[in-house]
């Protein structure tokens, strides 16, 4: 009884569950047709988040049958499309929920374990970033749809940023702003330097306390590591369904 009190791994969430699986099942029938949804196993192999996003061991709990919990479900997204990927000439788009669990200390209010909706595209990469366009069109079109019937058009905007890169932000407005008008340069921000490149993503929602952010993404070299094949290109964009639930409520 103390540890269930006490234990941040095994302590109950904090979100109605009535009010997240409808908003999970909105998002499931707004998803757009091109992403295939995917029911993620509770563990993955061991070493999956260290091995594609460099990530400390640390902050994973790992068991003792060579695999650790889910912590972050864009990696074993990534896994899956590179195994897809691997002798198709078609792009690859994945979509899961997942309740994931992280070790790491979090600062107060917030939980060891919680749910995310994310997308996952691969495909092989062109000439002038002509398929890092497609894959962040698609994802930001999905997202506009998933989320404009819950939040409404006027609730929530997508910001992209390609820290310093003059010309893909000018690509980015052209090609894909046009089709998605709650696209926004954010040309300040630092936040996924390196973790990200060349260009990511996050999803802001206006709620009464200000705007919060819900989602983030970018491109990720996972899916090239993961087929040995550098012509690979991968974006992965991921958004809290607890936060978007609070939100829908409001």
């Amino acid at each position: 009884m103390g540890r269930w009190r006490e234990d941040r791994f095994s302590r109950p969430a904090g979100v109605d569950p009535r009010l997240l699986s409808r908003v999970v099942a909105q998002l499931w029938a707004a998803l757009p047709a091109q992403f295939a949804g995917i029911e993620l196993s509770p563990v993955t192999p061991l070493g999956t988040c260290a091995a594609t996003a460099a990530v400390d061991q640390n902050r994973i709990v790992s068991t003792v049958r060579s695999s650790e919990v889910v912590s972050d479900l864009t990696n074993v997204l990534a896994l899956e499309a590179a195994r897809l990927r691997r002798g198709s000439r078609t792009d690859v788009h994945l979509a899961a929920h997942h309740r994931v669990l992280r070790a790491q200390q979090f600062e107060p209010g917030f939980a060891a374990h919680f749910s995310l909706f994310a997308l996952v595209s691969s495909g092989r990469g062109q000439a002038g970033r002509v398929k890092e366009l497609s894959l962040l069109r698609a994802h930001a079109r999905a997202w506009t749809t998933m989320l404009v019937p819950i939040l409404g058009a006027d609730r929530f905007r997508i910001g992209y940023s390609t820290y310093g890169d003059a010309a893909l932000a000018r690509q980015i407005s052209d090609e894909v702003g046009l089709g998605v008008a709650a696209l926004f340069e954010d040309p300040g921000r630092e936040h996924g330097r390196g973790y990200y490149a060349p260009a990511s993503i996050k999803i802001m929602l206006r709620s009464r306390d200000g705007e919060l952010e819900i989602g983030d993404g970018g491109f990720t070299g996972w899916t090239a590591r993961l087929a040995a094949d550098a012509k690979e290109r991968c974006l992965v964009s991921c958004l809290s369904t607890e936060r978007l639930a609070t939100a829908a409520a409001e």
